[in-house]
């Protein structure tokens, strides 16, 4: 039996169904767990990370939207990424973990086998978490590390801890989507994130939406993509001051450089088995809607639910699960 996904939503979990979660999880019957935006008393809490820490099978692991509300919970939930080995993409968007939080978190997330996918969008980190998110990020030669980070709307990080993050996009060996949107950049650090981004040798989304950028930032991107080879394929500049005409620009040389690739590319008919899907749920940050997209680093077997597909070279295939 194929494992299977579990996925609720702001629901109240009964003791009951938090049994039901357990025992799947300790069975290796689960792939993908939600509970986005459930509620659920600390003890049940408890009694999930410890399933998490058995189970062999979850990939994927949903707690947005507050579900990690506490300090306790924060320490359970360490405790089973300590033992856990399965897992290859976590959200935690919404949760109030502040620089404390991270700290506790971090000896079990930079040496988990397995997480390639982070997301830690609104939870209200400063410039010690940012240092410590720097670290699953290592340079060529190191360590693996994520393959996609979410840092949006954490407007306690200051500028000198976004020049740090650059620093360590520029040089890190695996990394391959950035998601900032909703920060209060300014010009000053994208021009930082516009080095970062030349330098890296992976990275290929950058989401900028909403980050406080101008035309001087447009004409910074626009330099680099017209005159610089970069890996770079996707760049979100949406809710900036900057120009739909500039925007575009940047659009088109980008999507020249796909096309090139893809010219380049052999076999022009890919093994359907090489094909990587690239796209993951994640609950992008927005001032007045939740919005969602953008990707996952999930196999999943449901083929009764909706799947996006693209070719990222990761050399498995990997499926992300859509919520319909």
């Amino acid at each position: 039996m194929l494992p299977a996904s579990i996925q609720i939503t702001g629901e109240m979990l009964s003791a009951a169904e938090v049994q039901d979660i357990c025992e799947s999880l300790k069975e290796d019957g689960v792939r993908l767990l939600s509970v986005r935006g459930c509620q659920l008393s600390d003890r049940d809490f408890g009694r999930v990370c410890r399933s998490v820490a058995e189970s062999r099978s979850l990939a994927q692991l949903n707690l947005n939207l507050g579900v990690v509300s506490s300090i306790g919970r924060t320490r359970h939930l360490a405790d089973a990424l300590k033992t856990n080995r399965s897992l290859q993409t976590l959200f935690l968007h919404g949760s109030p973990l502040l620089d404390a939080g991270l700290v506790t978190l971090n000896p079990a997330l930079s040496t988990h086998p397995s997480l390639v996918c982070l997301d830690l969008g609104d939870c209200m980190l400063g410039d010690e978490a940012l240092g410590l998110i720097c670290g699953m990020l290592p340079p060529d030669g190191a360590k693996s590390g994520l393959r996609e980070l979410t840092l949006s709307a954490n407007p306690g990080i200051s500028s000198k801890g976004w020049a740090r993050l650059s620093i360590a996009v520029a040089h890190s060996s695996q990394l391959r989507v950035l998601n900032l949107d909703y920060n209060p950049l300014g010009d000053q650090i994208a021009g930082m994130l516009a080095v970062a981004v030349a330098s890296s040798r992976t990275l290929e989304v950058l989401d900028l939406e909403g980050t406080g950028l101008t035309n001087q930032s447009g004409q910074v991107f626009l330099d680099m993509v017209e005159n610089y080879p970069t890996s770079l394929r996707v760049l979100v500049l949406a809710e900036n001051d900057i120009s739909p005409e500039l925007q575009q620009q940047i659009c088109d040389l980008l999507s020249e450089g796909e096309d090139d690739d893809d010219r380049e590319a052999l076999p022009l008919v890919p093994d359907p088995a090489s094909i990587t899907a690239f796209k993951q749920i994640r609950d992008k940050y927005h001032p007045i809607r939740d919005k969602y997209q953008l990707p996952a680093w999930l196999p999943h077997s449901n083929s009764s639910t909706q799947a996006v597909l693209l070719t990222s070279g990761l050399g498995e295939s990997l499926l992300a699960e859509t919520e319909m």
